[in-house]
């Protein structure tokens, strides 16, 4: 890339060596983390329009976001790119103060106006996580007048109603908050795209790491940034796309990886009794979940939607296919989220769901296509799935298919019913809640598209209720209405939420200072170093 000329025959180097599957590889070097993870979903590195899990940690590794907050203690919310800032007495202008001295990858200095220029950004391209900063009335025709700089290290947000102040902080940690390189950007723009064709396969941050290399479906490769304050214990770190689970279990007992990111169960359990390999774990604020399309007649029937709410093994799929690796999990906000319960009601009961789909005129049941992804995980709860279900006689048919494919005619509605993973893109209820208990539009040519839209879900008056919850500046009355949104969604939603993550990761003994993050982009490598 333009901006490290320095370090390319170094990349190429390294991409060689990524990509090199030799039975007698050496070690990896002391330098440098690989991790085996399947990182399919990859479909751009631009973070006006990352939207997916992998590509959203690497974002976390590279670029800086205007706030920040402590993965152990997300309570603890600071400025990264900002050094401090005010919210006005009316509650809707926030400003603040850019920090001095930083430099982006490329070497051009970050102030104020890159701040603003990436804001801006995201908003007008208005690509998928752009709804994160427009949802405070910002707009293709007011973002140039809502946000402004004010000062060659000033940035004033205007927005159209007094927030929750923590609500707009925590946004503003976002992957879609990060700060991109406005000089580097507009030198690669063509027909007035901000850069955006060119940033979806290059970099242009401040992080710890740069964006070295990516070749879809192949490998990612980081290297250290010599501009950024943050000191990473690590040169550079690679991330290997290894589809199969026993593929990236050989690689990680040989020593080629050093990190395992999607190892089954079972294989968890092998590996942990190898000396040379350590097993860690952490929380996650992702639920897994069926999204029911209400376009399907039968699926819209709220007896149908409660009847297979009662017709999944919980427990068997967190204790077997999941072990370890997720707990059983039926409400829309994580635990650890303000306002989030923890009451799972349903548990299999083929009875009630016979007398539920008799009611709505299905006694004999129906049958129905279920897009899922092919990774063992989602295809094993998905099969487990077909089998509780078959036993009412909902005859499921399996389609599956890689990330984008499922994601893409998911994201069209054009499922019959989905296997999917939430996570939340900042650490407030309304994350969560905005996807899952409102639609303001559903129709099919609708702006907002969130998970109630993307299984054509009018959920009435629990829209009203969620951008009502958004402006509560009590914290105890906020969390009371996050928890009557949980409990309306849990009975009639769309949705048969049925787990919790736990993000797994297997790792050569020598590794140290990965942090598992409670949401996909809070983890870590900038600390990581080798013994």
């Amino acid at each position: 890339m333009k901006q490290l000329p320095k370090f390319i025959m170094s990349a190429a180097m390294v991409t060689a060596m990524a990509t090199s599957f030799s039975a007698v590889q050496a070690a990896t070097p002391p330098d440098t983390l690989v991790q085996a993870w399947q990182i399919d979903d990859i479909t751009s590195l631009d973070p006006a329009e990352i939207f997916e899990f992998s590509n959203s940690e690497i974002a976390g590794n590279t670029y800086e976001r205007l706030i920040n907050y402590d993965p152990k203690d997300v309570s603890k919310i600071y400025g990264e790119v900002a050094e401090s800032w005010t919210v006005s007495p009316d509650g809707k202008t926030f400003t603040f103060k850019i920090r001095q001295g930083k430099k982006f990858a490329s070497g051009n200095p970050l102030t104020a106006e890159d701040v603003v220029f990436s804001f801006q950004r995201a908003v007008l391209l208005d690509k998928s996580p752009a709804f994160i900063i427009g949802q405070f009335g910002l707009t293709k025709d007011n973002v140039k007048d809502k946000i402004k700089q004010t000062g060659p290290f000033e940035v004033t947000m205007e927005l159209d109603k007094p927030y929750a102040p923590t609500f707009v902080l925590y946004c503003m940690t976002s992957t879609v908050a990060s700060v991109v390189d406005k000089k580097l950007a507009l030198q690669n723009e063509k027909d007035g795209d901000f850069g955006y064709n060119w940033l979806k396969t290059h970099y242009a941050g401040s992080g710890p790491f740069a964006i070295r290399d990516w070749k879809a479906n192949e490998v990612v490769v980081l290297e250290r940034n010599p501009n950024s304050e943050k000191k990473t214990g690590l040169a550079r770190v690679i991330y290997r796309h290894i589809k199969e689970t026993a593929t990236q279990r050989l690689l990680l007992e040989k020593g080629d990886v050093d990190i395992a990111r999607n190892l089954n169960p079972e294989e968890l359990a092998a590996v942990a009794k190898n000396p040379e390999i350590k097993v860690e774990n952490g929380p996650k604020g992702t639920v897994y979940y069926l999204g029911l399309n209400q376009k399907n007649p039968n699926l819209s029937k709220p007896e149908v939607r409660e009847a297979l709410k009662w017709l999944v093994d919980y427990s068997a799929i967190a204790d077997t296919i999941m072990k370890n690796k997720g707990e059983v999990h039926q409400a829309f906000l994580p635990k650890g989220f303000l306002g989030a319960i923890n009451d799972n009601p349903y548990k299999l009961d083929v009875a009630k769901a016979k007398e539920l789909l008799a009611k709505a005129g299905l006694k004999d049941g129906f049958s129905v296509t279920m897009d899922t992804r092919s990774t063992p995980e989602i295809t094993g709860i998905a099969q487990a799935i077909q089998t509780t279900f078959a036993q009412a006689g909902v005859k499921v048919e399996i389609i599956p298919g890689d990330s984008k494919q499922t994601l893409t005619k998911y994201r069209a509605r054009q499922h019959d019913i989905y296997i999917g993973n939430w996570g939340a893109d900042y650490q407030d209820p309304n994350t969560n809640a905005d996807t899952f208990a409102a639609n303001d539009d559903n129709s099919d040519n609708a702006k907002a598209k969130p998970l109630a839209w993307r299984n054509a879900w009018d959920p009435g008056p629990l829209t009203a209720k969620t951008r009502a919850a958004v402006l509560e500046r009590d914290a105890g009355k906020r969390a009371e209405m996050y928890r009557e949104l949980q409990k309306d969604v849990l009975k009639d939603g769309p949705y048969v939420t049925f787990l919790q993550q736990i993000e797994v990761i297997a790792s050569r003994k020598n590794v140290e200072g990965v942090v598992i993050g409670p949401s996909f982009d809070m983890n870590s490598v900038v600390q990581a170093k080798k013994n």
